[in-house]
Parts: C-alpha cells; structure tokens; sequence
C-alpha cells in the first residue's frame, strides 16, 4: 500500500508502520482476478532470499542489496550480506522469476540447517547441501519443482501426488530431506539427495490436507486435514502413524487450515474457522476469534509470539501467556491473508494475500526472559512426560510444560466483533 498502514496494539499506544511498499504482481497479462492469488511465502535460512507465488504459475524470487541489509526498502533487522557467487563463480544478485506452467499452491527453500549441534547432521548431507540453495514448489497438477537458486535452473521434478500440493517444508537437520502434504489425502517424505526416487508416504487422512509442519528436534510430523477435522502426528524417524489429536470436548472444530510447532516442540498450534488450538500434549486449549477464518499461524524465531492470519487480511501478533494482542493491524476486507512466515531473525513478517501481493510488517520486538531462554532449552531435550516426572513446585511444572497459557488465556482475546475493528 502506498500509504502507512496503522497497527493498533492494545498494550501500547505506540504506533507501528507497514514496511515499505510491499511486492506487488507484475502488470498485464497477470492482473486477472482468478489465479493471482499469493498461496504462499518463504525467507531463505539465512534469510537472504525471498520467494513468493504471485499467482498464473509464476514465482518471484528476490534478493537482499548486498551493502545495506535493505530489502526494498524493508529493514531486515540482520546484517549486510556479502556478495554471493553462483556455481560457475560469477557474482548473483538478481532477482528472479521461475514459471511452473501450472498455480503454485506451496513453497520452501532448503536444505535448512540445524540451529545447533545437538541435531548436527552427518557431514556428507551438509557437503551435499553447501554448494546450492534450492527452492521447491508445489503445483496444482501434483508436480514438485525443484529450482536451484543460485543459477536460475530447475533441477528436477519429483512425482506422486495425484491432488494439489498444499504445503512443503524442509526438516531443519540440514539433509536434503522434503515433506509434502496434498489434497489427495496423502503426505510423501521425498529424499532429494536420490533425486526423490526414494520416497515414503503416509496414508491416514480422509480428506484434504491443508498444512503440515516438523517438530524442532526433527522427530515429527503435523498434519491437519480441511474437512475430515484430523491433526496427525507421524514419526518422522519410523515413517508411521502416532496419532490423532481429536480436539477433545471441542467437536465443533472444522474447516481445518494451518499448524505449527513452537520453536522449542513443546506446543502445537491448529487454526480452523474462527478457532486456535494449543495442543499441550495431555490437554488442549481452544480460543475463539469470533467470524472470521484463519488462514495461517506462525510462532516467532523465539517463540514468545504466535502471528495469524486471518480472511478478512486482519494480521494479530499475540505474546503467549499475555492477556490481548501485541499487535493487530486495521482491517481490510478488500485483500484477504492468506499465508504469512516470519523472517529467520525475526521482527519482520511477511504476508501474501488474494490479490497477489506480499506485504512485510515490523513484528514486536520483544527481549526474551531468563525464564522463558531456560523453558527453551530445556524443551528442546526434554519431553512433558520427563519434566512432569521431576520433583519441581507446582507452579514451576506448569511454566514448563506451558500449562500455565490456558489460564492466562480465558480472559485473553473477545470475539465481539468491534474488537475485530478496533
């Protein structure tokens, strides 16, 4: 948008700017209504590169300026990169734009590595994946694309899927590993290092999957399906089914759209019509967000936040544990979210939408407390079972094992509507 968009928070009376001027789709022929619609954005690990589809089956790929740490025009918060070499040793700073002949639905860049040594992978996967970063997309027919950044190329395509790829992500192990989840009821673990010939699929929902995402341990796989209101968890390690979240009390959950683990793997997050839901492994919390689908959810790179994304382009940032939102922009009615994803280092997040274009908002800054860096590290070990068998006080079991959220929640967010427009 052209003009500064106003976020309101409802802990603060600061106000907050849309960075830049967003991306918009390029000119005619691609302005037409049906088929421009931006399913999906992702940052590179090292939050280099961006990518989204912008619709028509054409996907967009750019590049921070390599001086300033500027990405037009939208402060990435990191710091300035270096030139970067393509394969043949010439100098790529160019953007650019990859046609897939057919929508693109999905999209990930990889291999992303581990965020430490305690989930290293052996050093023949990470000697295959150093030289190259490569982009996979989903399309409509069932292909997966795989694009080498660097060069512009395609790959190889990988096939299976006999529906829309709806989502794709890399487990951040470093491996050439990808996971793909499709309307056609099925998720497929394709080992890209043997060009996808490899491939193991999973089999167990009863009608289109929406999103999937990978624990931070890379030990499990979340599914969530459109209509058959399943959340599944798979072993990632076995290849088999764990099993199924049921939601509970909560029947009337439906409508099932996205999900993903807390930075530390100790939450799941679901987002159906209208409804979040923690999975806190014994127990689940349900939280109301009055008529309006949810589109997409995303924790931070810390895990103090969780962003969602909602149909009427309303972007709410809430702080887990607090009471109402750290930010929420104004409404829009006239370009409806549809996906969002945070950038690797934080305080940016980038939303697609509808109408094909992608706009970057400066998310919360907050410094994480000594108590919450402990609960992170310890999780990332530790499972709820092990922590619950602890002789800890009470009131400690529960910040650890996030048991205390629910409580502080009741009170947390209305679903009246005027909150929804304040």
């Amino acid at each position: 948008p052209s003009s500064v968009s106003t976020l309101s928070s409802q802990r603060s009376e600061t106000r907050q700017r849309l960075l830049g001027d967003g991306l918009k789709p390029p000119e005619a022929p691609y302005t037409t209504e049906a088929g421009r619609e931006t399913w999906s954005v992702d940052f590179s690990p090292d939050g280099a590169w961006f990518a989204w589809s912008m619709g028509h089956g054409i996907v967009w790929v750019v590049l921070h300026t390599a001086y300033t740490g500027v990405f037009y025009g939208i402060c990435t918060l990191g710091a300035p990169l270096t030139h970067r070499e393509s394969q043949n040793g010439e100098t790529d700073r160019g953007d650019k734009s990859f046609s897939c002949g057919h929508p693109v639905w999905g999209l990930a860049f990889g291999p992303r590595p581990p965020k430490s040594n305690a989930t290293a992978c052996p050093a023949k996967a990470r000697s295959e994946g150093k030289n190259s970063l490569l982009l996979a997309t989903g399309l409509e027919n069932g292909v997966i694309k795989i694009w080498n950044v660097l060069t512009g190329s395609a790959v190889f395509d990988l096939h299976g899927h006999e529906g829309v790829v709806r989502d794709l992500v890399f487990p951040q192990n470093g491996t050439l590993t990808l996971i793909s989840s499709s309307r056609d009821k099925t998720l497929r673990i394709w080992d890209l290092a043997h060009k996808g010939k490899k491939v193991q699929v999973l089999y167990g929902h009863k009608d289109w999957i929406s999103s999937c995402c990978v624990s931070s341990d890379c030990s499990m796989i979340a599914s969530v399906g459109r209509f058959d209101r399943m959340v599944c968890l798979w072993s990632l390690r076995s290849y088999t089914f764990i099993r199924n979240l049921t939601g509970g009390a909560h029947k009337t959950v439906y409508l099932l759209s996205s999900c993903d683990f807390s930075p530390d793997g100790a939450i799941l997050a679901t987002a159906a019509f209208s409804v979040i839901a923690l999975s806190l492994l014994h127990s689940d919390y349900f939280e109301d967000y009055g008529q309006n689908q949810i589109s997409a959810i995303q924790f931070s790179p810390n895990g103090l936040h969780l962003t969602l994304v909602t149909d009427d382009r309303a972007l709410r940032i809430w702080e887990l544990g607090e009471k109402g939102m750290v930010m929420e922009t104004k409404r829009d009615r006239d370009s409806n979210g549809l996906c969002c994803k945070y950038h690797p280092q934080g305080g940016v997040v980038a939303t697609g939408t509808r109408d094909g274009h992608v706009r970057f908002w400066r998310a919360p800054s907050a410094v994480p407390s000594l108590c919450h860096l402990c609960r992170s590290i310890l999780r990332h070990s530790i499972s709820t079972h092990q922590i619950e068998a602890l002789p800890l006080p009470k009131r400690i079991l529960e910040y650890l094992t996030y048991k205390n959220i629910p409580e502080r929640l009741k009170s947390c967010c209305s679903s009246d509507e005027e909150e929804w427009e304040s």
